[in-house]
C-alpha cells in the first residue's frame, strides 16, 4: 500500500527524533537535572518560533494550509503564559531561535505549504511533552499548569485529528515531499536550539538496571502498552508511532 503523508513524514524523520533524545538538554530534563534557566530559555525560543509560524499559517491562503491549520492549534499563548510565570516574557531568544524563525519567513514567501512541515514537527513536540511534564514539575516544585502550560498542550485525540487532516490535506506525492522536506529542515533548527541550549551541559546516560529489576520490569503477564505511550523523553512527533 503506498504511505500516507504522515507515514512519510514519521519514517523520515525517525533519526532526527531519536538523536534529539539524546541531546544533553533532552537527557538533564529527563533526569531532573536541567537549570531552571535553561527551561525559560527553551520557551523563550520557542515563543520566537510559534509567534513567526503562527502568523505565517494565519496568513496562509493556499488550500493544504487552510485546510489543516485552526484555531485550536494556537500555543503561542501558553508559551507566553508559562514566561509570565516565571517573570521572562522578555527573555533573550538565542541566535537559533531567531535563524529558526527567518526559516519560517522564506518558507512562507516561497511555498507556503511547507509551512506544515513545520507545524508537523512542532505540534509533535508538545504531544511529547506530555511525557517531560512530570520530570519538569517535580524538578521546579510546579503544580500543573503553572509554568508547564505549554507542556500540557499536547493531546492524543487532538494529534489524531490533526494528522488526519493533514492525510487528507496532503494526497499529492509532490507536495508531500516538500513538506517532509521542510520536516527535515525543522528538526535540524529544532536541533540548533537544543545545541545551543545544551551548551555546558554534560549528557546523563539513563541508569543500567540490574538483572533483577530487568527481570521484574516487564512481567510476562503484563499488557502491552497504549499506542502512543512510552517512557523516553520525547522531542518531536514520536517516533514509530501516530
Amino acid at each position: 500500500m503506498t504511505p500516507t503523508a504522515v507515514e512519510r513524514l514519521r519514517s523520515s524523520t525517525r533519526a532526527w527524533h531519536d538523536t534529539l533524545e539524546r541531546t544533553p538538554f533532552a537527557t538533564a530534563v529527563v533526569a531532573g537535572a536541567l537549570p531552571l534557566d535553561r527551561y525559560v530559555a527553551q520557551l523563550a525560543a520557542y515563543r520566537e518560533v510559534l509567534e513567526v509560524l503562527e502568523e505565517e499559517l494565519r496568513r496562509a491562503t493556499c488550500r493544504p494550509v487552510t485546510s489543516v491549520w485552526s484555531t485550536d492549534l494556537v500555543k503561542l499563548p501558553l508559551v507566553e503564559r508559562d514566561l509570565r510565570y516565571f517573570g521572562a516574557l522578555e527573555a533573550d531568544t538565542g541566535v537559533a531561535a531567531r535563524e529558526f524563525a527567518q526559516e519560517i519567513r522564506r518558507t512562507a514567501e516561497a511555498v507556503p505549504e511547507e509551512l506544515l512541515g513545520f507545524l508537523y514537527v512542532l505540534e509533535g513536540s508538545t504531544l511529547g511533552a506530555m511525557i517531560l511534564r512530570r520530570h519538569v514539575t517535580e524538578a521546579y516544585g510546579l503544580t500543573d499548569p503553572e509554568g508547564v502550560a505549554y507542556y500540557t498542550s499536547g493531546d492524543r485525540t487532538r494529534w489524531t485529528s490533526f494528522t488526519a487532516c493533514l492525510n487528507e490535506a496532503l494526497t499529492y506525492p509532490d507536495t508531500q515531499t516538500r513538506v517532509l522536506a521542510a520536516a527535515e529542515r525543522t528538526y535540524r533548527h529544532v536541533a540548533a536550539v537544543a545545541e545551543e541550549l545544551s551548551v555546558g551541559l554534560t549528557r546523563i546516560s539513563p541508569p543500567v538496571p540490574t538483572p533483577e529489576q530487568s527481570a521484574s520490569a516487564e512481567p510476562r503477564s503484563s499488557p502491552r502498552r497504549s499506542p502512543g505511550s512510552s517512557s523516553r523523553a520525547t522531542y518531536g512527533p514520536p517516533g514509530t508511532r501516530s
